[in-house]
């Protein structure tokens, strides 16, 4: 049966105006399910209704909106089974992967927000003595830093992971007490009609969350300009996120941008190759590569470059590509077949600017489904566009280098800053190297990340930090309060 579904506006769930499109399964080339196309009017009416609501959240008790997020959290891994089914449909993620980096993440986001609404939002600085003079009497300031609510958010995810990136938008903004209008990418947006419906079975008030979607950027572009929208939250292409911002600069609305990355791995002689070749392999596995912090772009010391190319080709080819949902399948389709031939459009380049194919580059022998063959390409130079520009999908660029000053210059010759990786053996060399990469991020001998730390890019990789109390941080607006002592 397929899922048809409505917006979400004002706590009703409404037909939308331009009727529905079709979300497509990239495994199967099957229809999982219809979603609505919304009206610029309807989005413009789901912002205000987060206004409407912004004044009786933001005063709620901080204890009752983490109630409502750890509900929703619970009612999220209760049916978790069911969202882990929808979201391999709808994302061509594999099993374990829906399972373990998108459901389940997005249900420990909301607990981890749950308890961020009880963080203090109060800092006390230091008393200031005055002088008498023409602004008073002498005496001492006493004055508090103290984080506030921005607003009406909206919250504009791409198409890679429909629950760990709403979730970790929507709930930060919720647990500070921001109303939020939710705009998934065209392509996976159902599991976030199921992230809304626990929110809703939580108890949110009505006009707390709203949900809007549509096929082409029309809707998206209602959700950004509307004068009742104080905040945007993007995360997706570094071009829209462009666009974006030069509509949120119009009326200096406060911007989060999460966008694209082409990160480096500078791999050094004195590395553990294996371990380097395991982090660097995620690229083709996680998400079919379709991850803005994928280390796609490797940096090989000369020493050991031949090893390395020759370790990552025999990684990628222990790979099973096929159907997400059998057991044993490590890299499924990517989103859709525009996005499978811009993938392979990028190797046919590689290949014309000199790039030698070591693994894959053709496409793989299945009937349905837009799948890519997990890529290698050796022999490339800093200059090539497959070495410069974002692929999004699971194709690796192997670039040699002779020292680590010219690692470092090689890793920095990007318009992307968003995470980097160094492997070595020299502990002290990788986090003197990784000191002076212009990056938001940087891994040192892993690829795992800390859910506390900070995470966002330089130069055109974004604009903020959020993750952890950073989120908080970010979806809140600090006002000062003095008085005399």
């Amino acid at each position: 049966m397929t899922i048809t579904e409505k917006l979400y506006v004002g706590g009703a769930w409404t037909e939308p105006e331009g009727g529905h499109y079709e979300v497509v399964n990239p495994a199967t080339e099957e229809v999982v399910g219809l979603a609505p196309e919304a009206s610029r009017a309807q989005v413009h009416e789901a912002a205000a209704a987060a206004r409407e609501a912004f004044a009786g959240w933001s005063r709620t008790k901080p204890e009752e909106r983490a109630a409502i997020l750890d509900r929703a959290a619970g009612l999220m891994a209760r049916d978790a089974a069911a969202h882990v089914e929808l979201a391999r449909a709808e994302t061509g993620a594999t099993t374990a992967t829906a399972r373990s980096m998108q459901v389940a993440v997005g249900s420990a986001r909301f607990r981890r927000y749950a308890r961020g609404a009880l963080e203090p939002v109060e800092q006390a600085l230091p008393p200031q003595i005055s002088e008498a003079g023409p602004m008073g009497r002498a005496g001492v300031l006493g004055a508090v830093a103290v984080r506030r609510p921005v607003g009406v958010v909206t919250c504009i995810t791409s198409y890679n992971n429909p629950w760990a990136n709403p979730a970790g938008k929507i709930a930060p903004a919720l647990a500070m007490g921001n109303t939020v209008v939710v705009k998934p990418a065209p392509q996976d947006p159902l599991s976030v009609f199921a992230m809304v419906r626990a929110l809703e079975e939580a108890g949110v008030p009505a006009g707390v969350v709203n949900l809007v979607t549509g096929s082409a950027p029309a809707a998206g572009e209602a959700a950004v300009d509307s004068p009742d929208v104080d905040m945007v939250s993007f995360t997706g292409s570094t071009a829209v996120g462009q666009a974006i911002g030069e509509v949120c600069g119009r009326t200096l609305k406060r911007q989060l941008m999460e966008l694209g990355g082409k990160g480096a791995a500078l791999v050094f002689d004195d590395a553990d190759l294996d371990a380097a070749v395991m982090g660097i392999g995620t690229t083709f596995a996680f998400y079919s590569g379709q991850i803005c912090t994928a280390p796609t772009r490797v940096l090989a010391q000369r020493g050991i470059h031949d090893r390395l190319v020759e370790k990552l080709a025999a990684y990628t080819g222990h790979l099973r590509v096929g159907d997400p949902a059998e057991r044993g399948t490590v890299v499924g389709p990517v989103i859709s077949a525009a996005h499978r031939d811009r993938v392979e459009s990028y190797v046919e380049l590689g290949r014309k600017e000199g790039a030698r194919v070591v693994a894959g580059g053709e496409r793989p022998d299945l009937a349905k489904g837009f799948y890519v063959a997990p890529t290698l390409l050796a022999d490339c130079t800093a200059g090539m566009r497959v070495v410069r520009e974002e692929i999004f999908g699971p194709v690796v660029v192997v670039v040699p280098f002779d020292d680590e000053e010219e690692g470092i210059a090689l890793a920095g010759d990007t318009d992307y800053g968003l995470i980097d990786y160094v492997w070595s053996g020299d502990v002290a060399r990788a986090f003197r190297v990784g000191a002076r990469l212009r990056s938001g991020g940087v891994g040192i001998n892993t690829i795992g990340r800390n859910m506390e730390a900070p995470f966002g890019g330089f130069k055109k990789s974004g604009v903020g930090r959020d993750v952890g109390s950073y989120a908080l941080h970010a979806y809140s607006e600090l006002q000062a309060m003095v008085w005399p002592g």
